[in-house]
């Protein structure tokens, strides 16, 4: 729990904290005025010395007199606030749970002259609350809703005196109708038209009933609304005035937020952002924890209320750069000009840079309200321009590690770079905090490395609720990946949980020995307020199906308290019978390191583990992470590979990722047009869905057969290993890439 969460639980206790020293207050503040307390911050600082103004039913607080002009650290309403003594000094001030102020005077009398000022306004608060609710209090009415709820009844008494007039017509007309139906039946006609004529005189009878209830029921009606109207009218108002309070208070909110992160830029100087220093990685876990505290570093963390804002680092805004938008003046078939001069084997090195787009999530969210989170349009601003079907690519980025793994006799030191692949795949996403481009249902994504560096990749998605996408590689240094992830996410609040399902094989040709594990949850902090960050943690289990070893890696949560280092990564390599042969030590943003364990016989004859310097010098680093390319931070921090994966390249199918348009004119910083493009495929997308669902149903009526949709280039069948229903790569795609042959392929884009 945190220490603010804590504190508001327990509170400090007159024991435990010692009275502050110096800077004593002044008496309590008249309406308007203020006066200095001690205000409970956390465990670390204890009380510090805070200006209070109490003011029209309101205790808010500052941090000095100087900042009344412009930032208000916090307010709480007193009307529904509860005012508790501690001891001599301390006095709590709560409003149920949500905001409870921790307070300490400098003297006994002075805090009893506190709560007395305190009570006062609250007593006024509450008088005032309760005047305001009574239906006959017509002062607060403004005289434009007065006029409008006037011209309401008006209109109402019109239109019943209208119904009246009819009433009295239809009675009018009705007797008369009655009284030649009457006169007819006195004729002398056949017995049959007598009968008929009666008929006609009993339905006249009701209608003349039905409308006179009518009118009644309209009365009535008129009646309540006058009756209840000032009543309705002052909820109305209530709710409107709240509205637009609440409005103005969250721009206010927005407005000092800006200035804050403003002057904070401004007044901090900040150590060059290394993403592949141990520094850098440390500053960004503990900037996670400024929402944990209302009373951090002066410079840095702020003890505002929450507001709602859009973090730095979520792909719609950059800092550190003075280019906005620099490449957005090219056009794109300039650009793909460009890229097609530079895929003859050489690789792209950068791409454009992000452009400084801001984005208001106010804006964005008041249009979501109601909505399912998956269904609502979420623009590029959020996005890197990369597809998941490319992030999912990025896994091979060390694939070095399984070549060596593919060299190894003894299985055990196998399965150690097995591991250390397996870490190596969450390096890439340590400062990746904007969101991949869902892939649409059909769309594929190839990367031919067979001659640099002997392997190629397929991905294609094979499904779109639940999304799913489906990844074979295979290399000619003797091993096989392949894996189907599907994606599901929970979002609690502050965080958002991504949980991938679905797991990956690694085969060796050489050997037959078949390894398989599962992803870990990922983490992506200060969703709404602060800067994101993200988190690895849980464990993978490693397991060879032939031999019968296996690897468990245990990824730790990061946490405030604990002195381990950041992003920690532990793991033991054991053989069929438990036996444990290797341990593995690193972060998952860094490198793993791998130690033998040679078992040294105890005293009393059992075995126990190497001592820790033996160990030392069994040391063998498995894998570090490659640093980022230059400039990395202003390129959405692309490693080397991710920077080559949307390059365009001639050749590929007519589905694969680098021809999405709308993923393309986000790249190139055209992200109006980009937006607009990304909601005519996701529409096009939807048309498809249900053109397939009215041929589903119509061969349901007709009971014909009708085919699912099935994926292009995979099958799904059942692991003869893991005995899962998955999809296997069926084969064709690159035979029908040498003949350039995509018939098959949907027209997607």
């Amino acid at each position: 729990m945190a220490a603010t969460e804590l504190r508001g639980v327990v509170g400090p206790g007159p024991a435990a904290i010692a009275a502050p020293g110096g800077g004593g207050g002044t008496g309590p503040p008249v309406m308007g005025g203020g006066g200095w307390l001690f205000k409970w911050t956390n465990y670390i600082k204890g009380y510090q010395r805070r200006w209070f103004v109490l003011s029209n039913g309101l205790l808010s607080y500052y941090r000095s007199k100087a900042e009344m002009r412009h930032t208000c650290r916090g307010t709480i309403n007193l009307a529904t606030a509860n005012i508790t003594v501690e001891d001599s000094c301390n006095f709590i001030i709560s409003n149920g749970g949500a905001q409870t102020y921790h307070l300490k005077a400098s003297s006994e009398v002075e805090r009893q002259r506190w709560v007395t000022a305190l009570e006062l306004a609250k007593a006024k608060a509450v008088k005032m609350l309760a005047e305001s609710d009574e239906s006959g209090d017509e002062e607060s009415v403004s005289q434009t809703d007065k006029t409008e709820l006037q011209n309401t009844l008006r209109t109402l008494s019109s239109k019943v005196e209208d119904l009246s007039t009819c009433n009295d017509l239809i009675a009018k007309h009705g007797t008369a109708l009655q009284r030649s139906l009457s006169e007819l039946e006195s004729l002398r006609l056949p017995a049959e038209s007598n009968e008929k004529i009666k008929q006609v005189n009993e339905r006249a009878t009701l209608f003349r009933i039905t409308s006179n209830a009518m009118i009644n029921a309209c009365r009535d009606f008129l009646m309540l609304a006058q009756t209840h109207s000032k009543k309705w009218q002052k909820s109305l108002q209530y709710e409107r005035d709240q509205r637009i309070r609440l409005e103005e208070t969250l721009e206010q909110l927005a407005k000092q937020h800006n200035h804050l992160e403003r002057a904070f830029r401004g007044a901090t100087v900040l150590p060059a952002n290394t993403p592949g220093g141990a520094g850098a990685g440390k500053d960004q876990c503990c900037s996670s924890k400024g929402d944990m505290s209302d009373e951090e570093e002066e410079t840095e963390f702020f003890d505002a209320p929450e507001i709602i804002t859009m973090p730095e680092n979520l792909g719609h805004k950059r800092t550190g750069s003075n280019i906005s938008g620099a490449s957005s003046d090219i056009s794109l078939d300039e650009q793909n000009k460009h890229q097609l001069e530079e895929t003859k084997k050489e690789k792209r090195t950068r791409i454009p840079y992000k452009p400084n787009y801001s984005l208001n999530l106010w804006s964005i969210m008041k249009n979501c309200i109601g909505k399912e989170l998956s269904k609502i349009p979420m623009p590029v601003n959020f996005n890197e321009p990369l597809s998941m079907l490319q992030r999912l690519t990025e896994d091979l980025e060390y694939h070095e590690l399984l070549d060596r793994a593919a060299k190894c006799e003894n299985s055990l030191e196998q399965l150690c770079y097995v591991a250390a692949f397996t870490v190596s795949s969450y390096s890439t996403t340590v400062f990746r905090t904007s969101k991949p481009f869902n892939p649409l249902l059909g769309e594929t994504f190839e990367l031919d490395r067979l001659e640099e560096n002997g392997y190629r990749s397929l991905c294609e998605q094979v499904s779109h609720h639940p999304p799913a996408a489906a990844h074979h590689a295979e290399s000619k240094h003797g091993w096989t990946l392949r894996q189907e992830i599907k994606i599901t996410s929970k979002f609690r609040g502050k965080y958002l949980s991504i949980m991938p399902l679905g797991t990956i094989h690694c085969i060796f040709h050489a050997t037959g020995h078949h390894y398989t594990w599962k992803k870990v949850t990922t983490t992506v902090h200060n969703i709404i307020v602060g800067k994101l960050w993200i988190d690895q943690s849980g464990e993978i289990d490693i397991v060879n199906h032939k031999t019968g070893d296996k690897c468990n890696l245990k990824f730790v949560p990061y946490s405030y308290f604990s002195r381990d280092v950041a992003r920690k990564v532990t793991g033991e390599v054991t053989d069929a019978s438990g036996k444990v042969h290797f341990a593995l030590l690193g972060t998952w943003d860094e490198k793993m390191d791998c130690f033998k364990v040679q078992p040294v016989i105890g005293e009393n004859g059992s075995d126990t583990r190497q001592r820790g310097h033996e160990a030392e010098e069994s040391k063998i680093m498995l894998w570090k992470r490659n640093p980022l390319p230059k400039n990395a931070e202003n390129m959405y921090y692309f490693s080397e590979l991710a920077l080559t994966l949307n390059a365009w390249e001639g050749g590929t199918a007519p589905t694969d990722s680098r021809l999405r348009p709308d993923q393309r004119l986000m790249e190139n910083g055209r992200w109006d047009e980009a937006n607009a493009e990304k909601q005519r495929l996701e529409e096009k997308q939807r048309l498809s869905r249900k053109k397939r669902e009215a041929e589903a149903m119509k061969a349901t009526e007709d009971g014909t057969s009708y085919d699912p949709y099935k994926a292009l280039w995979f099958e799904r069948k059942k692991d003869p290993v893991t005995k899962e229903l998955t999809h296997i790569y069926g084969g064709g795609y690159w035979e029908c890439k040498e003949k350039q042959d995509w018939n098959t392929c949907p027209d997607i884009f």
